[in-house]
């Protein structure tokens, strides 16, 4: 291997520094990335966040969405949304995540491919 090579990049680091503790399992922007919290990160701590692999997640319940669909993340609901959805401020959209199944209205769980690609902030 490379002398240079610091690790695979699926799991970054993460400062916390939101005021409160990140639970695990909840979707975390890391910049224009998404990812998910591996453990607890209290405030003002560094902790894991996945930002490669398939999680269940938050979504918008009125949401209706396809497999293999780009996602918004809307970042006040702290849930996902389609990719038709009007960007707020604090939004990510784009090629960070994208939807592994297929969820229609009224469902408020949804499996997320995280890709570890930057996505546009609004």
């Amino acid at each position: 291997m490379a002398s240079n090579h610091v690790q695979p990049g699926k799991v970054l680091d993460f400062a916390n520094a939101t005021g409160g503790t990140i639970l695990s399992g909840k979707v975390v922007a890391v910049g224009q990335i998404l990812g998910v919290a591996l453990k607890d990160i209290p405030n003002n701590t560094t902790g894991s966040v996945a930002v490669d692999g398939v999680f269940a997640v938050p979504k918008v319940s009125g949401a209706v969405i396809a497999a293999g669909e780009s996602l918004t993340w809307d970042a006040s609901a702290a849930a996902f949304d389609d990719n038709a959805a009007t960007p707020a401020t604090g939004d990510i959209t784009g090629a960070a995540a994208v939807a592994f199944q297929a969820a229609g209205n009224g469902v408020t769980t949804l499996n997320v491919k995280f890709t570890g690609v930057p996505g546009t902030k609004t």
